[in-house]
């Protein structure tokens, strides 16, 4: 019997002739026994490679063979647009089969939601936020809701488990495990990864049963194309994609919410026909744009990582890369999008607008023809988490006994090994600092909590999520999106001009106290601005930086331009070798330059101004010092430093860093700092780092 064989009749008859599927992937095949086995697994595999039908189609068949009633299957994702895109696919496959799909999320209405409520679908289609709101919500009875839970779905589980958005699921999960009286099946979906078998330990956490990495068996033996342009400035890209792939229909990413606009103006003032789309745009703006694009041939739309993350904007001819993402698997998972046709490729052309992004480009393609991708490592320590977990527990529960957070959330890997006088010292902190108040046992909101969290019935708690202080901006009676208050100046300054949608638009009024700007058309340029926090990049992919400068030859896929600017680089830089690290010494500047990735360097420029005095500062490539030091004193210095424990040196975290923590007030200072410094650090790194060989080079010589 073939894997195909073990689904429901039912399922079976409705892919062949309802879908038109001949068959199933052998990959999808692959599968099926494991997921119908109810073990929690992992599938992997590149965007459009079949992931979502790979572990739905098994799960519907569970339902129809088992008979499941009620609310049976939870499906998250890390985004609205992503849930919008997938509940019409799994719409379909469940009315096939005389089955329900819903959406709830920010965006879903209140009917939307009563009808949740009031005749449960079979799958449900949400995000963590949205889940925890239907846990504390009133409205909701729960109980009800979750009795029947059979298995939890959770795509793009890789861009959960890298942040604290991954143990806020985590937890939310076991809660609802707890109100089912269950142990529900977990699936997750994902892109490559660099370390599986960790993350489907992560997802399963405290449960039972057998855990699976699921990968693709097939390939079809085509190499991807990559190619590697230097073009020097955002303008001359917009040129570039102007003239080339005419008629063709590019996926533009940029990972910058400003130069995302910017491209899109300038692509239009082109006479390209241009889409924008970001998360600061409304949720009609992002349609309009992405269902234009995907009706549309000889087009271009520019994205930020929104389209990352699996929608679906129709066949792509070509991906087009600004400059580099942080990560090969961020690069993996945008290529992915394209060569989804027969007869075509995956391609992507990386268009680099300054010589870091040129460098950066260059090892992320190394790396990546290395067979490299980057482990998805949760952050350590997330006792914020924990903190927020309490608040939540205590608003679904009406009040929550002190120690009774176990029997929600004990489990979740994070939380299982705190011990008993570390929660209750956390707890006991909360309680003198007014978050929480214990009346003879029985934990509930204190003052300062329900000043901190009880705005809009404690929305702002059920997210460990920072929010930007952003403004909304109107036009008429439409919704464009939203900008930060950095984008309009001192209050009284003359009318901005923002541009948003790839159009600009001049304030004709600000409401500051509703956070509102009220816009016009504007035929001039305009500018918006947004804070984004410049991911640091790793210790691997800065290695692979120096061995580009100083080893590699150009690779296949490099213009003329790319050569000739790399070889301008590496002889501004003729002294790098691959086999250490080097102190360069100049007239006025001492530099030690490792290559070790932002976070390394934090931590070993903190234990050197502690050494020498004065300040170093680190970079992702090197560290500088201040002139007074010389060249001599770094050397001795570095080589005590190999003398002590790599994990023990910890950059400074400033008080401006604690306050970006959410929930950072339910901690102790020091305790939060030391959260952000350990987070802030690779020890790993620091120690490799000093155990190189170290010479140092006096600029000139």
């Amino acid at each position: 019997m073939s894997a195909f064989d073990q689904l429901h009749p039912a399922l079976q008859h409705h892919i062949v002739n309802s879908l038109g599927w001949r068959d199933l992937r052998p990959f999808q095949e692959n599968c099926i026994p494991r997921v119908l086995a109810g073990e929690h697994v992992l599938v992997l595999a590149p965007t459009a490679g079949g992931k979502t039908e790979a572990a739905f189609f098994p799960v519907l068949s569970r339902m129809l063979t088992q008979g499941w009633k009620g609310l049976s299957v939870l499906y998250l994702c890390p985004l609205k647009a992503l849930l919008n895109n997938l509940e019409q696919r799994l719409s379909r496959y469940c009315s096939l089969v005389g089955r329900r799909c819903a959406l709830w999320h920010g965006d879903v209405g209140e009917a939307g939601r009563r009808g949740v409520r009031e005749d449960p679908p079979d799958c449900l289609l949400t995000t963590p936020e949205s889940l925890e709101v239907m846990l504390v919500s009133r409205k909701v009875d729960r109980r009800r809701l979750f009795s029947d839970l059979q298995v939890v779905i959770v795509d793009e589980i890789h861009a959960f488990a890298g942040d604290d958005r991954g143990w806020h699921l985590l937890s939310v999960l076991e809660r609802v495990a707890r109100l089912s009286q269950r142990e529900p099946q977990r699936i997750g979906l994902s892109a490559t990864v660099g370390n599986p078998k960790d993350l489907v330990e992560w997802l399963a956490g405290g449960c039972s049963g057998p855990r699976a990495v699921l990968l693709p068996l097939e390939t079809d033996g085509v190499e991807p194309e990559v190619q590697l342009d230097f073009v020097g400035t955002l303008e001359n890209a917009a040129e570039v994609i102007s003239r080339l792939h005419r008629g063709e229909k590019r996926l533009v990413f940029v990972d910058s919410r400003a130069r995302a606009e910017e491209l899109s103006s300038r692509l239009r003032e082109l006479e390209v026909r241009a889409f924008v789309t970001h998360s600061s745009l409304s949720r009609d703006e992002r349609h309009r744009a992405e269902e234009a694009f995907s009706t549309q041939d000889d087009c271009v739309i520019v994205a930020t990582s929104v389209l990352e993350l699996g929608v679906d904007v129709g066949d792509l001819d070509r991906v087009i890369q600004i400059d580099a993402p942080g990560t090969v698997s961020q690069f993996l998972q945008r290529m992915g999008r394209t060569g989804r046709r027969g007869g075509t490729r995956r391609n992507c052309l990386f268009l680099a607008t300054s010589d870091e992004a040129l460098l950066q480009a260059a090892a992320l393609i190394d790396l990546w023809e290395h067979g490299f991708v980057e482990p998805v490592v949760p952050p350590a320590s997330p006792l914020h988490v924990f903190a927020q977990q309490v608040m939540a527990l205590a608003l679904q529960e009406g009040g929550i006994a002190r120690s009774a957070w176990r029997d929600w959330v004990g489990r979740m890997p994070a939380f299982a090994s705190m011990g008993d006088d570390e929660a209750a010292g956390l707890i006991d902190y909360m309680v003198r600092q007014e978050i929480l108040w214990d009346e003879s046992g029985i934990l509930w909101f204190g003052r300062k909590g329900e000043s901190e969290f009880g705005h809009r019935h404690f929305m702002d708690l059920l997210s460990v999520i920072t929010s930007e202080p952003l403004f909304s901006v109107r036009y008429g009676r439409a919704d464009l999106g939203s900008v930060h208050a950095l984008s309009f100046g001192p209050q009284g300054d003359g009318p901005s001009i923002l541009l948003l949608g790839g159009r600009s638009w001049q304030v004709a009024h600000l409401d500051w106290g509703r956070k509102v700007a009220h816009v016009e058309p504007s035929p001039d340029r305009g500018r918006s601005r947004w804070r984004g926090d410049a991911r640091p990049l790793s210790y691997e992919l800065c290695q692979a930086i120096k061995t580009i400068l100083a080893e590699r030859e150009p690779g296949t896929g490099w213009s003329r331009r790319a050569r000739e600017r790399m070889d301008g680089i590496r002889g501004e830089l003729h002294w790098v070798s691959a086999g250490g690290t080097v102190i360069l010494s100049a007239a006025d500047t001492i530099q030690w330059w490792t290559f070790a990735g932002a976070k390394a360097n934090s931590s070993l420029a903190t234990a050197i101004t502690a050494r020498l005095g004065g300040m170093a500062q680190g970079n992702n490539l090197s560290i500088t010092l201040e002139p007074h030091t010389g060249a001599s004193e770094l050397e001795a210095c570095v080589g005590a430093l190999r003398g002590q424990d790599a994990a023990a040196m910890l950059p400074t975290v400033n008080d401006k860093a604690i306050e970006g923590l959410k929930f950072s007030v339910c901690l102790p200072l020091e305790r939060a700092r030391h959260i952000l410094e350990t987070r802030a650090s690779d020890p790993g790194a620091v120690r490799r780092v000093l155990d190189e060989v170290l010479r140092v080079v006096v600029q000139g010589e």
